[in-house]
This record gives structure tokens, sequence and C-alpha cells, in this order.
């Protein structure tokens, strides 16, 4: 891990790192040929995360995110984590620019205008005459689920860059690289915003005074004040309310409750057979226990099983301490393991409600459940499309998550049922097991709507889940995916905590349900005493 611990604001688990470092980090991504993205993350990119869910999952699993904004450097320090600088887009990029001219890296831009990023081409090609351009593409201007992905992956399969620089804005431009970051293969992935512009020339960035101090959004505010001026108070307004409830919940609160709670303790237990490993976490999940790696992170990595996190003892958690849960289950992840929050007490379900990534971890109230829970993850992942008996008033059943993952399989299984179904009769597709989709699933709702149409038959889906509601609405489909169970006007959210939580004193310790149940199959919980307490 990072000698410095990240930091999660309002759910986004920010990389404690220089600009120097950011470099360093992509160079390795570069090395290892594998697949990553990063993201440079500001406030309208954490409020729009608030509420959209699909935007916030990219984030929270993104192998990289820099902080592109002093005010969220300001929060850092109040948050009790201060991140050593800003790193922006603009920034970054004229650096990885330069490192892939002395390393020879092939460069792909993506995004922005014809004119500019023609132009950004010829002005790289100028400064950087070494610098291997692979190509540029400015696509036409669509909505993401309408655009011709398959023109531009094609494009891009050809070129065979090192580095792909995407700038269609966000959300659109990090869930287009979540969509497609894995099938090519490019090593680094980063959403850039506005940098193609910057490297045209089309658009100035403030002076180097206003940009230490702050201040650089005045400076955009004045350029394009219609734009931007609805987002900029909204933005203010959403993002300091929030920043409140997460400094009195998981800073203010903590240091006046829990000053004296031991953060030291670990135990990892497990024989060498078990096809599990069980790790008991600390009372107090702080920032002093990410800096003193106090879990052992990577002992726990190259243990090479899924991890049972024992969390029943765990008095108080800070935004540091959330930031090192997401990097240790990202981290299993990459290795192909899972983590699982084994019966979370009242701190610590508190503050990942509160950031709203609650949904995002595993939890369960026993081993017992935890074990059956990775049953039922191996399940889904091995069939994400089940087929039940043709008399079955849903026979297609979709579970788990559905993304770009396993687009191609769930659409291929999807498709050879649509295809040998009868046209006089009604199809149903159950999504009650879906507990999230990305824009990928979404284009797979979509097409199959459409299949199911040519085959002249009508297509509907039956116990849609609020987050895949909320990706839905966020796209603005209800109206082409509406059926007889319509989807309600409003964005669907989970139930999140009031202000009277979040200023509430901390209730007893309990043992909360966990958050994933099987579609069909629900998870009974298990309160075996001897087995929820053993470390076999």
């Amino acid at each position: 891990m990072n000698a410095r611990a990240s930091i999660a604001i309002l759910g986004v688990p920010f990389d404690n790192v220089t600009s120097s470092e950011a470099l360093d980090r992509i160079e390795q991504m570069i090395a290892s040929g594998k697949p990553h993205y990063l993201a440079t993350a500001n406030v309208d990119f954490l409020v729009q995360a608030r509420e959209d869910v699909e935007l916030r999952r990219i984030l929270f699993d993104a192998d990289l995110i820099l902080c592109d904004g002093t005010p969220l450097l300001w929060v850092s320090r109040l948050l009790g984590n201060p991140l050593p600088e800003r790193v922006a887009g603009a920034d970054v990029v004229p650096g990885l620019i330069q490192l892939a001219e002395e390393k020879k890296y092939r460069l792909f831009l993506l995004g922005a205008t014809p004119d500019s990023i023609s132009r950004a081409a010829a002005n790289l090609r100028e400064a950087y005459p070494n610098l291997i351009i692979a190509g540029y593409y400015s696509p036409p201007f669509n909505k993401l689920i309408e655009m011709d992905h398959d023109e531009i992956k094609a494009r891009i399969l050809a070129a065979k860059p090192d580095v792909l620089l995407v700038s269609f804005g966000c959300p659109k431009q990090e869930k287009w690289i979540a969509m497609h970051y894995r099938a090519l293969g490019v090593p680094v992935a980063a959403g850039v915003g506005a940098t193609i512009d910057f490297l045209a020339g089309k658009v100035s960035r403030a002076p180097l005074w206003m940009q230490r101090s702050g201040f650089e959004w005045i400076y955009r505010l004045i350029q394009e004040p219609r734009r931007l001026f609805r987002r900029y108070v909204k933005d203010l307004w959403i993002f300091s309310w929030s920043i409140l409830a997460q400094w009195w919940a998981l800073q203010l609160r903590i240091d006046r409750l829990h000053s004296t709670v031991n953060t030291k303790s670990f135990s990892p237990n497990c024989t060498p057979h078990a096809p599990t490993q069980i790790v008991v976490c600390p009372t107090k999940l702080d920032a002093m226990a990410a800096e003193a790696d106090a879990l052992r992170t990577a002992d726990i990595i190259s243990n090479g099983r899924d991890c049972f996190l024992q969390m029943a003892g765990v008095a108080s958690i800070d935004s540091t301490g959330v930031g090192y849960l997401i990097r240790l289950q990202k981290k299993l992840r990459g290795a192909g393991h899972e983590l699982v929050l084994i019966s979370p007490g009242a701190a610590v379900v508190r503050a990942l409600k509160l950031l709203r990534i609650n949904n995002f971890f595993f939890t369960a109230p026993d081993l017992a459940a935890a074990q059956y829970l990775l049953q039922v993850r191996a399940r889904e992942q091995s069939a994400a499309v089940t087929l039940r008996t043709a008399a079955a008033v849903t026979p297609l059943v979709w579970q788990g998550e559905i993304t770009a993952a396993n687009a191609r399989q769930v659409w291929e299984n999807t498709r050879a049922y649509l295809e040998a179904s009868r046209p006089d009769r009604d199809l149903a597709l159950d999504l009650t097991g879906v507990r999230f989709i990305d824009s990928s699933g979404l284009g797979l709702m979509i097409r199959a709507r459409k299949l199911a149409q040519q085959q002249g038959a009508k297509l509907v889906f039956r116990g849609i889940q609020p987050a895949v509601k909320n990706v839905i609405q966020i796209a603005r489909l209800e109206k082409f995916l509406q059926n007889d169970e319509a989807l309600d006007t409003k964005p669907s959210t989970e139930r999140l905590p009031t202000w009277r939580d979040v200023f509430a004193l901390p209730e007893p310790s309990a043992a909360p349900g966990g958050m994933f149940r099987a579609s069909h199959d629900p998870i009974e919980p298990v309160t075996n005493t001897a087995l929820a307490t053993s470390h076999e």
C-alpha cells in the first residue's frame, strides 16, 4: 500500500499522492500491461456521484483517484488526513505526455470537438517531436447509450495505445471508460475533461496564483457563466452540507467519544487448508490504524484466500478508516478474492450508509452466513443468467451484477432465449436478484427489448431494484423501459441516514444482517455461537 493512507470523501477514495507519485503509479500500470483506469475527481464529481450510483461505483472501483480541486484539499485536512497537493488532470497530463515521449509510450486522444482534438494533436507534435500519437478521434456527439461504440473501439484497438485520454466530460467519460477499458486492454485510460481543449489552446487556464489559492473556479465561471453558474451553486450547497455531516459523524464525534479506544488490536486466524482467512479488526479503525497498516494488508493479499473481516468490536471508524477498507477490498478483488465484513457494528454501518457505499461491501451477521454468501456469489459469477421452466411467469432470470465484465455472456444467453421464444406470448425478464447494473447492462436491457419487438413479442422487466432504477433514470430511459411495473418519476434511492441519524449518539453495537441476498434463496441468519467464534 501507499506510505500515506487513502481518505474517503463522500464515499470516493482519494489516493494520497503527489503529482510525481501519481506519474510513478501510472508508469507502473503501463509496465504491467494490464488494463487500468483512473479519474481526476473534483467537487462536481462528488456531487454527481451522490445521486448517480453508477458513477459512485466507478469512482469507488477506480485504480487511481486524484484530487482535482483545492476545496478537497481543505476538506481532507478537516477530516484528519491531509492530501499533499492538488493533482489536477490539466497538470498531470503534460507530465504524462512528457513521460510518454521519453518512454516511447503510444498515446490516443478521444473526445472534445474535431477542431479541438486536431489542434491538440498538432500542438503536441510541435512541442514533443518524439511523442508517438497513435491516433485521435472526435466521435459525433450523442448520448452514451446511442454512441457508435464499435467504431470507436475499432479505432483504438487498431492504434494499440498505452495511454488513452478521454474527454467527454463527467460522467459520460467515466462511464464510457468503465464500459470498455477491459476489452480495449489499454494499460491506462483516464477521463481528462477539458484538458484536450487546454492542449488545443481553445480554453485558457487561470493564473497560477488562482490555481494555488483555490479560486480557479471563479476564472472558469467568468469564462462560461451561463453553463457553470447553476452548477456551482448546486455543488456548493450539496457539498457543504454533505461534508459537514461527514465531519461531524466521522471526525468530531469520534474524537470526543472514542479518544482512548485501542487502535492496535489485530488477529489473523486461519488454518493452512481453510478456504478463507479470518481477520479481527481493530476496535478503532482510524487514520492512525491505517497509517500503521493495522490489518497487515500485504499479508492478507499474499495469503491467496477470501477474507472475512470480523468487525463486531469496532467502536469507531473515520474517513481514513473507510478509505482503508475500500483499498483492501479493491486489492483483494484485483487478486481474484472477496472481502466480507462480519457483524459490522453500529459505527461502521452508520459510516458506510452516510457515505452511500454500504451496498458496495458484502456483509454478513456471522461466519456461516458469510460462507453461504460466497457460495451464492460464486453461483452468480458462473451463471448471471438462468432459465426456469418455460411455464414459469418469468422464465429468464438475471442475477448479481450485470456489467461490462460479463455483458457478452449475459447477452448470448439472453438472445438465445428471446430468439427461441414463441411470438404469441409476452416475455418477462426477472431482475429481482440484480444488485447493480452499469451502462453496459442497461444497453443489454435495451437490446433485449428491441429484439423481442423484432420477434413480435413484448418483453417486460420484473423486480427492478433501486440501484437498477437509478441507472435507468439517470439515463432518462424510464419511458422506453416502462412496463407494468412502472418506474417512479423521482430518482430511486435507498433509505439514507437523516440528520437525526447523523447527529445522534451511537447506538449499542449490534450485528446487522448482510446486504447480500440471493434472489430466490434468501440467506437465513445463522447464530451458532461456536461457529461464529471459531477461527477454522
